[in-house]
This record gives C-alpha cells, sequence and structure tokens, in this order.
C-alpha cells in the first residue's frame, strides 16, 4: 500500500519528500487515517486524494492532527480528501462495530491480538475488560464463545458504543457495559464475582491498575497484562515486559506467554504477557 502511494504521488511529490511519507496508514470501515509529517502538510489534500485512490472502500480520508492522549484516549483529526464524520462500520471476526474514531479509542491493529484473546476463551468464563473501548475485544471474544463478558471504559461515547454494538450483533456469549473510572467500579464488581480472564488494555498506565485486576480475579485465573516496553533490541522486549510483570505481581504469578503486540516507537514496543496468578 505504502508503495503504491508514493507511486501515486510520483508526479506530484518530489522524491525526498516522497521519502517523508509514513510507512502505513490505517483503515477503519470506510475511513482511511494518516500521519503526515510537518514538511507535506501544505500538500496534505493531495496525498488525501492519493490514499483514497488506493484505500479499497474507503470514502474518506483523515490526517491525525494529534496523538491519543486524555483520559478518554481520544485524537484530533482533520478530513482532506472526501466526504463524511468519523463514525464507521468496521468488520472484524464476523463482528460489525460502530466505531467514532476520533472520539473513542480504536485501533484495527490489535486485530491479531482479538482473534488471539478470544481463542484463549472458554464457554462460560467469565471476562473483565477494564479498559473496553468500543468494545472490539469483548466483542470478538463473545461472538467466539459462550462467555460473560463485562466490559468498563471511562469515555462516556466509548461505553455507548459498545453498548449499541453488542445490541445490535448477535453474539454466542454476553456483553456488559459500564462506563467511569476502573479504579472505582472494578471493586464494587468484584465484591460479588470473580473473572477467570481479565484484561488490561491500557498498556501507558497498566501497572497502576494491577493490583485492582489480581483482585479482581479468581486464583488460578489469567491476566492478560499490556505495557509500552523499552529495549535496545526486538528480541529483548518481550522477556523485558514479563520481567517487569513479575516485579510488582504476587509472588507465585506464571507468565504462560510474552509477547510484542506492535512497535509504537524508537526501541518501544507494546507487549502482551499473559500472567497465570497463583492457584
Amino acid at each position: 500500500m505504502t508503495r503504491a502511494l508514493r507511486r501515486a504521488l510520483a508526479g506530484t511529490l518530489g522524491e525526498g519528500d516522497a521519502a517523508l511519507l509514513c510507512s502505513s496508514f490505517d483503515q477503519v470501515g470506510e475511513i482511511a487515517i494518516i500521519r503526515i509529517p510537518d514538511p507535506l502538510l501544505p500538500r496534505r489534500r493531495e496525498i488525501g486524494e492519493a490514499v483514497l485512490a488506493q484505500a479499497s472502500g474507503a470514502t474518506r480520508v483523515f490526517c491525525q492532527a494529534s496523538d491519543v492522549s486524555g483520559e478518554h484516549r481520544t485524537r484530533s483529526l482533520e478530513l482532506i480528501a472526501g466526504e463524511g464524520g468519523t463514525v464507521t462500520v468496521h468488520r472484524e471476526h464476523g463482528c460489525a462495530m460502530l466505531v467514532d474514531v476520533e472520539g473513542a479509542f480504536f485501533s484495527p491493529r490489535l486485530a491479531t491480538e482479538r482473534a488471539r484473546i478470544a481463542s484463549l476463551a472458554s464457554d462460560g468464563e467469565t471476562v473483565l475488560n477494564m479498559f473496553g473501548g468500543v468494545g472490539a475485544f469483548s466483542l470478538v471474544i463473545a461472538r467466539a464463545t459462550r462467555c460473560d463478558v463485562h466490559t468498563i471504559d471511562i469515555n462516556p461515547l466509548a461505553a455507548r458504543l459498545c453498548a449499541e454494538n453488542a445490541a445490535r450483533m448477535r453474539l454466542a456469549g454476553t456483553v456488559t457495559t459500564e462506563c467511569g473510572d476502573a479504579a472505582e467500579l472494578v471493586p464494587r464488581w468484584a465484591a460479588s464475582r470473580r473473572a477467570d480472564r481479565t484484561l488490561m488494555l491500557l498498556p501507558e498506565r497498566s501497572a497502576e491498575f494491577l493490583g485492582i485486576a489480581v483482585s479482581a480475579t479468581r486464583p488460578g485465573g489469567t491476566i492478560h497484562y499490556y505495557s509500552h516496553v523499552h529495549a535496545d533490541s526486538k528480541a529483548l522486549a518481550a522477556p523485558n515486559a514479563a520481567r517487569e510483570l513479575l516485579d510488582i505481581a504476587p509472588r507465585g504469578t506464571g507468565v504462560s506467554l510474552s509477547r510484542i503486540v506492535r512497535p509504537v516507537g524508537p526501541r518501544y514496543y507494546q507487549t502482551a504477557v499473559d500472567a497465570v496468578l497463583p492457584a
């Protein structure tokens, strides 16, 4: 896709400018999202039209004007080609999910990780998704298994979209949604039950919430712990993540898997550690 984009712009951008283009862009439903370096921002309309021509099924292109930030995990986007708003339907693993690419967190780059977690879940499990966004992980799990998935997000729009997605889809399991701070809602939820499997999809701050996750997960249950890890080489990222988790986890916690989910910056990686609590 990147090579095709550069070819499409060959008559518009010089070789030096083309080399500045990002290596890839995301497509969510009918929306393509691209990062454009500052020197190329004056050409963003032309770049947007080239992306629109290359992205199959896309009807509009947005330029990412800010990083994902804040407790609601939102970002600013600028429409640079096509027409329409920031809401679309994203299809993945048999799920058709309403997504607002500006107002609620969602990443298509986690599709493989969502399938992996769903493959580990078993019928009858209780799953706690502490930072659920629009419910993508929850929906993929409940589509594949007869699990009861409880989803929490502090962003009202994300929680509403999760509830709407669960209501409009045919699921094998169930997805319930709460809006609020996981630090307050998880202990309240755990007062009457425990999760067999807990997801911690807030890699920037997971360490702050690990104690709460442990208290809400049954002995012998699994916590899927996501973090951002610095490593001098890619080969060290997953082992570093496992060590960091075990340094703060209860004694006797085991690690069944530690893996890189995706690079997030120079020598920084998003990692997933599957931690098994002591029985």
